[in-house]
């Protein structure tokens, strides 16, 4: 007999799809105590049938459809035999352009009562059955016609078939796009009904007559939608390009990185692994000693300017004069709008301090700030400093600012330009768990220590909050700390 705690899992699954009639049937089943052989067989039939594993590797040309969009939104893939699930996974929302910012399912027919495989997350939730990963694509689908179901978002249930078009002799070297039609339709868009109101709407070049209910206005359509969504769009080589990063491997991290790299793989989410398997994460983690002097300039500066101690003020802040000197030496009175002779009304200056003592290169001691030893044996260094500095990173015990440090190593360490850090930190936060504060869906901010000191590094204080680009140094710095052992 199923556990209570399981009873409304199964029912769900029974009714699903069910007529009046056999609702009734069922019904007098549960009425005449036949439960029990009716959960026993449910959980029987729960467990999909394995082909074995094939003595030589083929591969598949496969036709990726969702389910009931009308026109077709569908791809055309080539993918490898021995292609694990997961890795599936990461195809399937790559190719058709979702987010992964949901749970999935592959199952073995369209009857959502089908065999299915459980996940890295429904094993953490006691769920019990086989586990996707370690099932291969040919251990499910063999020949013409085959299919496996995949669905994702269970609010929105997005339904997938992929169906064998081909079965090819030798697998290909990579998977990749051959064709398709149609954009993905928006993440958290109501499923297919809200997904064919937005078409329309947007089809119509949108005509307010047909906004969809659930805005409240154009100007809040146009602004949740994605930027130059059209469902009438395809690009098969932004879709292979897509691809690429998708299935790249990930650069080898271990310690903190890796636990919340696997925490979010086990949830079905692969922004992490996609930042880590960006070409530039494979990069070189050594700096030149040109680049270290320019990378570590901000703070040598600053220790120069501290000395071997200085008073501080009554209430804790730098001596006006010690902040004019230090602003107009690091470049900071070039753009900073006040006179910079203020700590607490010169952020600039304070990042900069704030920073330097979170890693460890001074310190105050009964009301002075004076550089710690290595603060002192680094400041004519660059690269002794640089070493140092990376060695410290990410800095604050903060679990937060930890998780927050973390990604954005991550991020910068893959060659993101800096104008770009902070989104996607905060959007790799929020998959992580952690919000705003405001409500259950607002990401938090991507404020934290750590991209302060890859700031600096980067030259904040000579051009001001607004760095840009992508610095080389800078993401080998990253990665140094990330691929540190």
């Amino acid at each position: 007999m199923a556990e209570p705690s399981d009873v409304q899992h199964l029912m769900k699954q029974l009714i699903a799809g069910t007529s009046p009639e056999e609702n009734r049937a069922l019904l007098d089943a549960l009425l005449s105590g036949q439960a029990s052989s009716i959960f026993e067989k449910l959980h029987v039939e729960q467990k999909p049938t394995l082909r074995p594993v094939p003595t030589e590797v083929c591969g598949y040309r496969m036709r990726l459809d969702l389910h009931g969009a009308s026109p077709p939104v569908w791809r055309r893939l080539e993918l490898p035999g021995d292609l694990a699930l997961p890795r599936l996974h990461d195809v399937i929302q790559a190719a058709m352009g979702w987010h992964d910012s949901h749970l999935h399912r592959f199952r073995t027919g369209n009857d959502h009562r089908s065999p299915y495989f459980i996940t890295g997350f429904d094993l953490d939730e006691g769920d019990d059955g086989l586990l996707e990963d370690d099932i291969r694509l040919d251990q499910v689908v063999a020949a013409d016609g085959d299919q496996l179901w995949y669905e994702y978002d269970f609010g929105d249930g997005w339904d997938h078939v992929l169906r064998v078009e081909a079965v090819l002799e030798e697998a290909p070297a990579t998977v990749r796009c051959t064709g398709g039609r149609m954009a993905c339709p928006p993440e958290d868009c109501g499923g297919l009904g809200g997904y064919e109101e937005l078409a329309a709407w947007v089809r119509s070049g949108y005509d307010d007559a047909i906004l969809p209910d659930a805005f409240d206005n154009p100007a809040h359509a146009r602004d949740w939608l994605p930027i130059n969504w059209h469902p009438d769009h395809f690009d098969i080589e932004e879709t292979n390009a897509a691809l690429a990063v998708a299935i790249a491997e990930p650069v080898a991290v271990s310690g903190e990185l890796a636990e919340l790299s696997e925490h979010l793989q086990r949830r079905g989410i692969r922004l992490l692994r996609e930042a880590l398997g960006r070409p530039l994460s494979h990069g070189p983690t050594e700096v030149s000693a040109r680049e270290a002097s320019r990378l570590t300039e901000t703070y040598r500066i600053f220790l120069d300017v501290v000395g071997d101690g200085l008073a501080l003020t009554s209430a804790g802040y730098l001596p006006p004069a010690v902040v004019e000197q230090f602003a107009e030496r690091s470049g900071i009175t070039r753009w900073w709008i006040g006179k910079a002779n203020r700590e607490d009304l010169t952020p600039p200056v304070a990042t900069v301090r704030d920073t330097a003592r979170m890693l460890g290169l001074v310190a105050v001691r009964k009301s002075r700030l004076t550089p710690t030893a290595a603060g002192a044996r680094c400041r004519q260094d660059p690269r002794a400093l640089w070493q140092h500095i990376v060695g410290r990173l990410p800095v604050s015990a903060r679990k937060i600012d930890r998780h927050s440090g973390w990604m954005a190593l991550a991020v910068a360490g893959s060659g993101v330009p800096a104008q770009e850090w902070r989104s996607e930190i905060s959007e790799l936060l929020f998959a992580l768990g952690w919000r705003s504060g405001a409500d259950r869906y607002s990401p938090p901010s991507a404020h934290s220590p750590t991209p302060d000191v890859l700031d600096q590094f980067a030259g904040a204080a000579r051009t001001g909050w607004s760095v840009t680009g992508t610095d080389f140094a800078v993401a080998a710095s990253a990665r140094a700390v990330i691929r540190r052992g």
